[in-house]
Parts: C-alpha cells; sequence; structure tokens
C-alpha cells in the first residue's frame, strides 16, 4: 500500500504515494475541520436538517487544557 517518497523525485505530487498514516499525522498535526449538511426530504418538503461542524486535531502536553489545570477533578 505504501512506496518510498524520494524528496527529489521529478514524479507530479499526484501520483505520488504516503502511507494514510503518514497523511493522518500531517493533517493532524496542523487541524482538520469537518462540516457538511444533511437534509432529508420528501416531495420537495424538507423533513430534518443535520448540520455537522468539528474540529479535530492531534492532542500535545505542551499545550494547556482549556478545563483547567490538568489532574484537577470537575465538581
Amino acid at each position: 500500500m505504501t512506496a518510498p517518497v524520494r524528496a527529489a523525485s521529478p514524479e507530479p505530487l499526484a501520483e505520488r504515494r504516503i502511507a494514510l498514516v503518514d497523511l493522518l499525522d500531517r493533517l493532524l498535526a496542523g487541524g482538520v475541520v469537518l462540516t457538511g449538511d444533511l437534509t432529508l426530504r420528501i416531495a420537495d418538503v424538507d423533513l430534518v436538517r443535520v448540520d455537522l461542524k468539528a474540529l479535530i486535531s492531534s492532542v500535545s502536553e505542551d499545550v494547556p487544557s482549556p478545563w483547567g489545570p490538568a489532574g484537577e477533578g470537575r465538581p
């Protein structure tokens, strides 16, 4: 499924093969935002609408938690 990727390769970027793990590592290092809309209709009448917005990123000990100091439990 994977092939070595050379840095000075003359082949186009679209034809390079990258392992799925490497791709996920690159995406999660910077963060990924997923958005989407789902609408269920019958006879041009909207019955259900679902909006999805999600931020996925890697976790690091160097970045402080937004919920308070580590180790403290919530009441």
